[in-house]
């Protein structure tokens, strides 16, 4: 696609197109803010949703999806310039939108949308799922929303609360259950006390986030066995601390299940440490395979040390690679 002939002056419209959750709809727009810090953009927020049982389909059996979306999706033209989608709800449409825009739009399909990869002009999957082909871009873990900017705001933000906290200022980052994981008491009892013995036998801070999917469960017994150290759990109320967690810590520590929590926490350079939870994937030992050889990972033993290594910052390289293929020069916003 050659848009040599647009106005310099017109910025590229981005859809960004998912089923609304968080870490799904994350890394669509990571990838579309990547893309607008290298040229003039336009984001545009999609979330779409799918009538009965429909969204359940396999897209091949799924020939007209747009006459089955609900009428909060609102997938109609005008067209936009790049479409990212991610997530299965919105593979029948990345599928079409090429012919609807009458070959305007550039298609990107973000993870591996298990359909041929001819259909999508550029296909960004994690590495670890060895999805190769002509228009294949495999990038360690995922897109994601972490820039020094974003850090730096988002620090501020919190400031009053965090810089009176004790260094080293641990952030810890609580996933939940998956496909593959869970965080039963048990294990979450380890692991609150994997984090409080060095802590209360050197010193420093805690700062605790848990994502939607930890069990209530697993919330109250961290919670309860954490509280008495200095620092800050944040209990789902008030402003998100999430990002200011990332940009105030010494160290940073995430449950093995979540590939977004565990690229960002790479995103800010700072040392990471994986913490174990119940359940076993092969496809996250070699993610986070990647992220060790990277040099940002690796396995929580017991105490925490540093090391330096380059920020991850694939979503970048995707965003140049997305305007190199679609002939648009880029620069800095």
């Amino acid at each position: 696609m050659d848009l040599a002939s647009a106005k310099p002056s017109e910025p590229l419209v981005i859809w960004a197109v998912s089923d609304g959750r968080a870490g799904i709809e994350a890394q669509a727009v990571g990838l579309a803010e990547a893309i607008a810090r290298q040229t003039r953009a336009r984001i545009v927020v999609k979330r779409v949703a799918y009538r009965g049982d429909w969204g359940k389909l396999p897209w091949r059996l799924h020939p007209f999806p747009r006459s089955t979306l609900t009428p909060q999706s609102d997938i109609t033209g005008p067209w936009p310039d790049i479409w990212i989608g991610c997530g299965r709800a919105s593979i029948p449409l990345s599928i079409r939108v090429k012919r609807w825009s009458r070959g305007k739009t550039f298609v990107v399909q973000l993870q591996d949308p298990r359909a041929p990869v001819r259909l999508f002009d550029l296909v960004a999957p994690p590495k670890h799922d060895r999805l190769t082909g002509d228009n294949v871009v495999p990038i360690i873990g995922s897109p994601h929303r972490v820039t020094p900017a974003r850090l730096a705001a988002e620090r501020k933000a919190f400031g009053r609360k965090l810089d009176r906290l004790p260094h080293p200022r641990v952030a810890v980052l609580v996933g939940g259950k998956s496909k593959a994981f869970d965080l039963s008491q048990t294990r979450a009892a380890a692991l609150a006390r994997e984090l409080v013995l060095p802590l209360e036998l050197e010193g420093g801070s805690l700062m605790v986030t848990f994502s939607r999917r930890t069990p209530p469960e697993a919330v109250a017994l961290m919670t309860s066995r954490l509280r008495h150290l200095p620092g800050m759990i944040w209990n789902g109320e008030g402003p998100n601390p999430y990002f200011a967690f990332l940009a105030a810590a010494d160290f940073i520590c995430v449950t093995e299940d979540s590939t977004n929590m565990a690229v960002e926490a790479a995103g800010t350079g700072k040392p990471v440490f994986v913490l174990k939870m119940d359940g076993e994937s092969r496809k996250f030992r070699a993610f986070h395979q990647s992220l060790e050889d990277h040099g940002a990972a690796r396995p929580f033993g017991g105490h925490f040390h540093g090391w330096t290594y380059e920020p991850l910052a694939e979503t970048d390289r995707l965003a140049s690679e997305v305007l190199a293929r679609m002939g648009v020069s880029t620069q800095a916003f």
